[in-house]
């Protein structure tokens, strides 16, 4: 895990747009979830950002997190069996 949560130097273009509480608000989640082991990505930023912006609703918040988590674990079962 990388020593210094950095997020918005690493995604800036995720971040415009935002206001200060929303900003604060994402970047605040992904910090907890970084501290629990989670290894940040563009995608999952992306998909926070979107929500907090306005963007996206809800409802395809959920089926892009969903698509993501199930996309993963795919992608361990096939590392697994050594494919």
């Amino acid at each position: 895990m990388a020593e210094r949560f950095e997020i918005e130097q690493r995604w800036p273009d995720l971040f415009t747009d935002l206001d200060a509480n929303n900003r604060r608000a994402v970047v605040q989640s992904l910090a907890s979830a970084w501290h629990e082991g989670w290894v940040p990505n563009r995608e999952d930023v992306e998909n926070l950002t979107d929500s907090a912006r306005g963007s996206i609703d809800a409802a395809e918040y959920l089926r892009r997190t969903h698509a993501a988590a199930e996309r993963r674990r795919g992608s361990s079962s096939h590392n697994e069996r050594g494919n």
